[in-house]
């Protein structure tokens, strides 16, 4: 039998649970900083104690932002700035503003939906913003910001969740939110798009890797599921850790950033797990340098004409014109 797999936890039954992530959404943009194009990774991380959001720009600079503990949401995190000289680049200076005081979360989300900012300035010009207070960000900077005329692109998410049955999320396709659900009971794959069933997959067991086609927003989408290692962990030893990979790809996509600080430890531990299960459990774990270990994740980035498994260098891969949403779901007893 197929495991029940994964829903929102509604508790924390154990201690060691308290320092597992509760929720880890990892973005990369596409956009300029100080007229060099760059992949900007924000990576947002959540667990009982802890809410932080770090800040990656490969050759430039890395920063992280703690944000309020969830338990105790009346330690606020602060605004704040801070400056950044980048002396193998003409001296120039980056100045990063950020407010996270009235942010607003969905349901254990570790990332904000909005009463926040977020900005990367290059002098008088704002080349990277996220968030829906930029009239805030310029009276507390006490500067008039140009905005860039080229808007950043999101091309890539990753997000890590965690539970049993079943999953929902909210993400963009070429401009258009929708809810994203994933159901697994009975043997049997579910996806839903805003509430309505896409696509139904039967016997998991012999059908635990495939690739189908559905329509989001009138849009066409390739979906990837990978769901070998809840099989296997599950009927070797049932209090492993196993996870499903699922894969919503539009266009040229695939560009991942490679896993660091909250997300590499979660692989470790994971594959730890494994090894103290036996060979049997390590044939179907690996933690590579990036996230393309699994099969699913080779298959469609083999798909796409542009897509790469990670992108560590402003010049290792161009704009794949493409968005690709990636779900690990984490099955918890």
């Amino acid at each position: 039998m197929v495991p029940a797999c994964f829903s929102n936890p509604q508790s924390v039954s154990n201690a060691s649970s308290t320092q597992m992530p509760q929720n880890l959404i990892t973005c990369i943009y596409q956009t300029q900083l100080c007229n060099s194009p760059t992949y900007l990774t924000l990576t947002w991380s959540k667990s009982l104690f802890s809410h932080s959001l770090t800040i990656h720009a490969p050759d430039l600079f890395s920063i992280t932002i703690p944000l309020y503990p969830p338990t105790f949401p009346f330690f606020r995190a602060r605004t704040g700035s801070k400056s950044i000289y980048l002396t193998h680049n003409h001296y120039r200076k980056l100045k990063l503003y950020w407010d996270f005081t009235r942010a607003e979360f969905s349901h254990n989300s570790a990332e904000p939906e909005f009463g926040f900012y977020l900005g990367i300035a290059c002098n008088t010009r704002m080349e990277f913003f996220l968030g829906d207070r930029f009239d805030d960000l310029t009276r507390r900077a006490d500067s008039v910001f140009y905005r860039y005329s080229d808007e950043s692109t999101l091309l890539s998410r990753r997000e890590h969740v965690f539970g049993r049955r079943s999953y929902v999320t909210q993400a963009q396709f070429l401009g258009s939110k929708h809810e994203i659900g994933i159901d697994c009971e009975g043997g049997a794959l579910k996806v839903k798009v805003d509430g309505e069933t896409r696509l139904v997959v039967k016997r998991l067991v012999w059908k635990f890797r495939g690739n189908e086609r559905i329509i989001v927003g009138g849009v066409e989408v390739e979906f990837y599921w990978d769901v070998f290692n809840w099989i296997n962990k599950c009927d070797i030893h049932k209090n492993g850790n196993g996870h499903g990979v699922f894969i919503f790809q539009i266009g040229d996509a695939g560009i991942w950033p490679e896993m660091v600080g909250a997300e590499k430890k979660l692989m470790r531990k994971s594959l730890s797990s494994a090894a103290a299960g036996g060979p049997s459990a390590m044939s179907s774990m690996s933690l590579p340098a990036s996230p393309s270990c699994s099969s699913v994740l080779q298959w469609a980035e083999e798909s796409s004409d542009c897509g790469r498994s990670s992108c560590s260098s402003t010049r290792s891969c161009g704009s794949a014109g493409g968005f690709s949403l990636l779900l690990y779901a984490w099955r918890k007893d």
